[in-house]
């Protein structure tokens, strides 16, 4: 099997922002994840060192939060200040200590290296407190929101350059959901206050590709956003926790790209096309397990949080998530020019890249995806072509699904020294050769591989064994300008040439 690279040809410059994060007040994302005041693993703030510096390991250049569904309900001013009242959670049926609020985000955003990426309240909250979160994050002293800013500590303002009107408001789900006219009109008058207020801020606003739904947004309030943010779970597994096999999650790769192309038309269709861009802000291969929860049956709020454990057991997180995740990135980078920025679900706990125990973290298989893309992916995309790429088929309980073996995207530093190209072999079980022609780029004679691998694909990292899966650099040569490798079945590699 063939790719020619041609080096000549740009497809864009790509966003660092795609590699971005997530955390919501969810289980033990914020509290025994990032956070945890007592921890011989904390410092002096409460913040779990071992998890920071493995965030910073993976360059993460934004961290959306607090949510998700927690924050229809989560009034900001409640977790401000030294008098803090703990809170009900009516997303998760859970008590919210408020003790992590917007300093302390903000605090963690800076110990890593992250740009701060707040969404607001449209359940319960109002354009009026949204803008006051603005004004208290982003104004110097004028205002009684900011004054309270510097009375709680930080004279300077914190510049928080996005805000996301919304998460699913779309949803039946999701607390204070609206219609689609309701939310075009409450989108405009929120965007209208907060602009106000800050207008250098980015505004995103809670969409999905339906062209009903951004009709009404986008007619009422197009003027006013920056971003339209969409979501993306293709394990729909919510309410059983029955984890798609292998196959089925590769089958999942072939449709990472179908919403893009929906948004990216309907943004057209609409006059916004370059002028709005896209956020997958919230997207990971497998669904978050939280049964009983959408559906009020009679289950003690107790039983709901106790079955959320089932997200942390390592043994879920294989070479399926690893996979998937790098065909994730490679479509981003594909469409670089219009998705500018995604937040992987969440980055720690849960069905996230970090697991955190008493003593020490494991990085699961998707930590390592993280780790070769932001370490050796390049900012320009360039064209790349894969002749006769092989196929395999994937056969469901009610389709069949041809699935390409090969995923590949090529990029090249702004200096033109470096050339890096991302090589996933979703085939379960065959080993794939290839050969790699490059035009308009002469590379020296040896190359880096770097490569995701394992016996099987259902590897996993846990405590007992944390290097199942890991990254294992290969030296490979190059002959007439010319590279041929091998890749193992379902293996993740980023190929490196200067």
């Amino acid at each position: 099997m063939d790719i020619s690279i041609n080096t000549r040809r740009m497809v864009g410059k790509r966003d660092e922002k795609i590699y971005g994060q997530f955390l919501e007040h969810f289980h033990r994302q914020v509290y025994a994840g990032i956070y945890e005041p007592g921890s011989p693993r904390s410092n002096s703030r409460g913040y779990r060192t071992d998890v920071a510096d493995a965030l910073k390991n993976i360059k993460v250049p934004v961290i959306r939060w607090p949510g998700g569904c927690f924050v229809s309900s989560y009034h900001w001013k409640d977790a401000i200040g030294t008098n803090r009242e703990a809170t009900y959670d009516k997303a998760w049926r859970s008590e919210e200590s408020n003790e992590f609020g917007t300093d302390e985000f903000l605090d963690y955003c800076a110990l890593i290296g992250a740009q701060p990426y707040i969404c607001t309240n449209a359940g319960t909250g109002t354009p009026e407190e949204m803008s006051d979160w603005v004004e208290y994050c982003n104004l110097k002293s004028a205002g009684k929101w900011a004054r309270k800013r510097i009375e709680n500590g930080h004279p300077e303002p914190f510049n928080v350059k996005y805000w996301s009107i919304g998460n699913e408001n779309y949803g039946q789900w999701e607390i204070g959901a609206k219609s689609s006219q309701e939310w075009g009109r409450f989108v405009l008058e929120s965007a209208k206050m907060m602009k106000r207020v800050d207008p250098s801020i980015e505004i995103l606003a809670a969409s999905l590709p339906d062209i009903d739904w951004n009709i009404s947004l986008i007619k009422e309030a197009g003027k006013f956003l920056d971003w339209i943010s969409i979501h993306g779970y293709w394990d729909p597994i919510w309410f059983d926790n029955k984890l798609g096999s292998y196959e089925t999650c590769m089958a999942y790769t072939m449709k990472i790209e179908e919403p893009i192309q929906k948004a990216r038309h309907i943004l057209g269709a609409l006059g916004y096309l370059g002028k709005i861009k896209i956020a997958y802000d919230e997207w990971n291969l497998r669904g978050w397990y939280h049964p009983n929860v959408h559906n009020f049956a009679d289950v003690p709020a107790e039983d709901c949080i106790k079955a959320r454990d089932l997200n942390d057991e390592n043994s879920s997180y294989t070479m399926a998530d690893a996979v998937f995740t790098a065909c994730f990135l490679n479509q981003c980078l594909k469409h670089c020019d219009m998705v500018k920025m995604a937040n992987f679900a969440p980055a720690v706990n849960t069905r996230g890249a970090i697991y955190t125990h008493k003593d020490g973290i494991v990085k699961r298989s998707t930590y390592y995806v993280f780790e070769i893309f932001t370490h050796y992916m390049k900012e320009i995309v360039v064209d790349t072509f894969i002749d006769h790429n092989q196929t395999f088929m994937v056969r469901n309980e009610t389709d069949a699904v041809e699935v390409t073996t090969i995923d590949s995207i090529a990029t090249i530093s702004e200096d033109g020294q470096e050339l890096s190209v991302s090589l996933v072999n979703k085939h379960p079980m065959d080993e794939i050769t290839l050969t790699i022609r490059m035009s308009g780029y002469s590379p020296n004679e040896r190359a880096t591989l770097y490569q995701i691998a394992s016996n099987s694909v259902d590897s996993y990292n846990d405590s007992e064994h944390p290097d199942e899966i890991r990254i294992e650099p290969i030296d490979i040569a190059i002959q007439d300008g010319m590279i041929q490798v091998t890749l193992p079945a379902h293996s993740v590699n980023v190929l490196v040439m200067q």
